[in-house]
């Protein structure tokens, strides 16, 4: 099906070409050992989904601070003890002229009590709410310790590069801690990070300055944001755009934006894309909710996006993009329930997550993936993939 839209190749500046328009998001696969050394079964997984055909696969959380870990089987990269694995998994990632982007994060406030007895953040802002209790009061970071954080972000994108990774990506979604800078709810501080729009994007600007100087023109950065992060009070769509337009004109590669639901939006995702894609020059990417072909094409030949990201349906169907393009494909959902509507809106994201990591080792071992309705079951995996410490809030949805 080569008249479709997703088929076609993409230029991003630095002249970086990308094969099709598929973009698989990041999915937290968690399975690096305890020390957060990769293995096997991560370069098996990303080996299926290259061969699948997609035109840049991001991977799942990669930790620039082994004391701030997100979840439990994160990989993190410091220092160069694991290139031998980072250097497997980049070549097994990367065939069939396939982009390999590993993702850059930092959890902040959002590092959960069993990692970190004192998390940091740019403010001593504790989480509230029904899950707060799993999270600890952060502890402010001093000056020079953020400027050591930009440092470790700049040191793990030079690594990945180092490895064959053709580039990263700034997670700044999903409140972790660029997010936490960006937003006024969680950034109070007083120096040269705080205050104005300004100097909450200074860390997220340093960063990808360093890593642009570090790595040069050829090496892809992109940066992560997400609706889902808008507020009136902290971090306002107009902040959000002007982030985005500042970004731009910096000359990063790409801009991936996250929301609910493409398909059944009720964050107003569509208009919000299109008017970003109209002020800025440089290639944006939806991630949220496409299951359909027709949506998909939509989104391009409408100019709400450049590139079409894909998540949850990347762990079912590895070789989705090859699938589209040769009349094959078929929609997936996953609708998992505890047969209760509280539990299920409760544990609805542990559900997702939990499934979804389940396929995608089923994957990497080489069996097929399992589909189910039961949110127990799912509940289950979780707790024989990572015992009890599976079941703890990653980030309080």
């Amino acid at each position: 099906m080569s008249y479709l839209q997703v088929s076609k190749s993409l230029t991003l500046p630095g002249d970086l070409t990308i094969k099709n328009r598929f973009f698989k998001s990041a999915m937290s696969e968690t399975m690096a050992l305890e020390n957060g050394r990769p293995t096997n079964l991560i370069a098996n997984l990303y080996h299926r989904w290259a061969l699948g055909g997609w035109g840049v696969i991001v991977t799942g959380n990669v930790m620039v601070d082994h004391q701030a870990m997100a979840e439990p089987g994160n990989v993190v990269v410091e220092d160069r003890r694991n290139l031998d694995i980072l250097s497997r998994w980049a070549e097994a990632a990367t065939i069939n002229h396939t982009q390999l982007w590993m993702q850059l994060n930092h959890p902040g406030r959002q590092s959960p009590r069993i990692f970190s007895e004192q998390p940091v953040a740019p403010s001593p802002i504790k989480i509230t709410g029904v899950n707060g209790r799993y999270f600890n009061e952060p502890r402010e970071l001093r000056t020079y310790e953020v400027k050591q954080l930009v440092t470790k972000y700049i040191k793990t994108a030079a690594i990945a590069q180092i490895a064959g990774f053709t580039g990263v990506q700034l997670h700044g979604a999903f409140g972790y801690l660029i997010n936490q800078f960006l937003s006024k709810t969680t950034n109070q501080r007083t120096d040269q990070y705080g205050g104005s729009l300004e100097n909450r994007m200074r860390f997220l600007v340093e960063i990808y300055q360093g890593i642009r100087e570090s790595c040069g023109s050829r090496f892809a950065i992109s940066l992560k944001l997400s609706l889902t992060d808008i507020n009136v009070s902290g971090f306002t769509e107009d902040e959000m755009t002007a982030v985005i337009q500042k970004m731009a004109g910096l000359g990063i590669n790409l801009i991936e934006i996250a929301g609910d639901d493409y398909e059944t939006s009720q964050l107003g995702f569509s208009g919000y894309a299109h008017m970003i894609r109209q002020l800025v020059n440089v290639p944006i990417v939806l991630s949220g909710g496409f299951r359909n072909i027709s949506t998909m094409e939509e989104a391009l030949g409408r100019d709400d996006a450049d590139m079409i990201g894909i998540c949850t349906a990347a762990s079912i169907i590895s070789d989705l993009p090859d699938q589209v393009l040769n009349e094959r494909y078929q929609p997936v959902s996953v609708n998992l329930t505890t047969g209760s509507r509280h539990l299920d809106e409760k544990y609805q994201s542990l559900m997702v997550t939990s499934y979804c990591e389940q396929q995608a080792r089923r994957i990497a071992e080489g069996k097929r993936p399992q589909r189910y309705t039961s949110g127990w079951r799912a509940i289950a995996a979780c707790v024989k993939m990572h015992g009890p410490e599976g079941l703890v809030p990653r980030r309080p949805v």
